[in-house]
């Protein structure tokens, strides 16, 4: 089922409700300052999101070796219409990580919500990707809030209480360790509020082979987004990175259940930023993402854990991939 259009000539809301850009902020260039000092050196996920980055990861799902997305993608068509009587009515969809809010498409048509939010680090990646679907759902109201997902987000007074729905697809809580999960699941479940749920996506464990090359891609994209990172750096903390000193490394850690990505120095690197230096050694790395595979039981205790009730979950045929709806 479609959205009901509106009028032709009637021009459907959008808005764009700024937040601070955390990573200009005092605090975040202290933190992101302190993480690169740490042994091994770190680079939250978050800076892989600059537009350069949103435009990279866009590319990486095209890839054929990067199955998540069209897994994913696949499974919302297939099952769109249990999902979506799962979910029951919906007043407002809240994407978070929105980048260019290509699944969403496939729920907007199923659930039909009055409202759409899409959250995203990237204010004007997701601005504009808000902005193309009012073009195409001219009955929908749009809104685009830029935001760390990390930290509880506040919704502009208008977006309503009740009847909400948290979409955070692409297994991107794979990307926070174990701990740093449970609190973001439990911020969702306060986002969705009495009544309302959130749908979600986790990538499962499979085989190793398949794991590794979706992130050591022939075409070298997954290198260039890992690097990409450090020139987001140099801009919020106004660092001297060179990406090309940097080479990408990928692997699974069986011991954790998760891929990792790291950048090891290809010679003796000094890095320079206001305030702060650090030495690298040929061959030291900067780990960048993990990507956690977890098991689907062991999920759906993490969404009891976290205040969740009622989970329903699918998988595709092979097992590779799940989307659960949980109650809030």
């Amino acid at each position: 089922m479609l959205l009901s259009a509106a009028p032709a000539d009637a021009q459907a809301p959008t808005s764009m409700a700024m937040l601070p850009d955390l990573p200009a902020t005092h605090h975040a260039r202290k933190v992101l300052g302190h993480d690169l000092m740490r042994t091994p050196a770190r680079i939250g996920a978050k800076y892989f999101y600059d537009q350069r980055g949103c435009e990279l990861f866009e590319a990486i799902t095209r890839l054929p070796e990067y199955y998540p997305t069209r897994t994913e993608k696949a499974l919302l068509q297939a099952r769109g219409a249990d999902i979506a009587r799962s979910v029951g009515p919906c007043t407002s969809l809240i994407e978070l990580g929105a980048g260019n809010c290509e699944k969403v498409r496939l729920l907007l048509s199923a659930l039909q919500p009055q409202c759409f939010v899409g959250v995203d680090v990237a204010g004007d990646f997701v601005q504009a990707a808000v902005e193309r679907l009012a073009r195409e759902f001219p009955g929908l109201e749009v809104c685009a809030v830029e935001a760390d997902i990390t930290a509880p987000v506040a919704l502009p007074a208008r977006i309503a209480a009740e009847g909400r729905l948290v979409f955070y697809p692409g297994s991107s809580i794979g990307n926070f360790d174990p701990d740093q999960s449970m609190t973001l699941l439990r911020q969702m479940r306060t986002l969705a509020g009495a009544g309302g749920g959130l749908l979600i996506g986790i990538d499962l464990p499979k085989d190793l082979q398949v794991l590794e090359a979706a992130y050591n891609d022939a075409a070298g994209v997954t290198a260039e987004f890992n690097r990409n990172v450090l020139r987001h750096v140099n801009q919020c903390l106004d660092s001297d990175f060179d990406p090309a000193q940097w080479a990408h490394v990928a692997f699974f850690n069986a011991a954790h259940s998760r891929m990792e990505m790291h950048l090891q120095a290809l010679q003796a690197v000094q890095v320079r930023w206001p305030g702060g230096a650090r030495a690298f050694a040929q061959g030291e790395r900067i780990h960048t993402e993990n990507s956690y595979k977890y098991p689907l039981p062991l999920f759906l205790q993490m969404l009891t854990q976290a205040g969740f009730k009622a989970c329903k979950a699918w998988t595709d045929e092979r097992d590779w991939f799940a989307v659960i709806h949980a109650r809030a």
